[in-house]
């Protein structure tokens, strides 16, 4: 069975998403026949690479929010991460675009790394103090060669812009043409979708039932799913 993921870097729900699934995953008696891919999805495409603002200031643009409200947000999101044994620095990220790290994180499918790079960049965004968009290139060379990739060669695609671009734009249509307007979006065999960081046991559940009945996609627990989307991520109040 084939599990795709539909995420972007700088989606929290997507990191603590990711965290849930694989936990429901782990548990999953036929776990050792899933295969889990990682698709592109970003969720400010039209942010030039050189625009970088520290998130809070995103957020209180995007949702019309005091800081004090943006700050108790991202408070919230630290506990639920925690919930889930993830580090998450709750001040003082940044926000910028992602596409080089989609470009990346598809040369690293080709090498059967993705997995390794897309934790190792969750965790760089999320958890380090260093920016994951201020550095430049190098820092990406760096965080791929810490996932067991070819410095040189990531280097390479970093280069040219037109590498993995193609890959990364077709699976934002395909999420378009699925019908996924935010992320976290995973799609179990095309037969099931679960939107949103769900809890373990929706995605324990949506396993179940792919594995045993393959069918049209269906949508499962749409309602008031954390998810990010295009005018930014839901923000959960105290």
């Amino acid at each position: 069975m084939r599990v795709e993921i539909w995420s972007d870097i700088a989606c929290p729900w997507c990191y603590v998403g990711k965290a849930r699934f694989e936990k429901a995953l782990e548990a999953f008696p036929h776990r050792d026949q899933v295969e889990v891919v990682h698709r592109s999805f970003e969720l400010d495409p039209g942010r030039a690479k050189d625009d970088v603002q520290p998130v809070l200031a995103m957020l209180t643009k995007k949702y019309g929010m005091s800081e004090a409200q943006a700050q108790a947000g991202e408070e919230n999101l630290g506990a639920q991460a925690a919930a889930e044994g993830l580090d998450y620095r709750t001040r003082d990220r940044d926000h910028g675009n992602t596409f080089d790290m989609h470009r990346l994180l598809h040369f690293a499918k080709e090498q059967g790394r993705q997995d390794e790079l897309i934790q190792i960049l969750y965790r760089a965004n999320f958890a380090e103090e260093r920016s994951l968009f201020t550095e430049g290139a190098e820092r990406l060379v760096e965080l791929a060669a810490e996932a067991g990739l070819d410095a040189d060669a990531a280097r390479t695609v970093l280069a040219d812009p037109a590498a993995y671009a193609d890959e990364v734009r077709a699976d934002e249509r395909e999420a378009a043409q699925l019908g996924a307007n935010g992320v976290p979006f995973f799609v179990l065999d095309r037969a099931y979708g679960v939107s949103g960081a769900q809890p373990a046991e929706v995605f324990a559940q949506a396993l179940t039932q792919a594995w045993g009945d393959r069918s049209p996609l269906k949508l499962i627990d749409d309602g008031g799913a954390q998810a990010c989307g295009p005018d930014g991520c839901a923000v959960p109040q105290q």
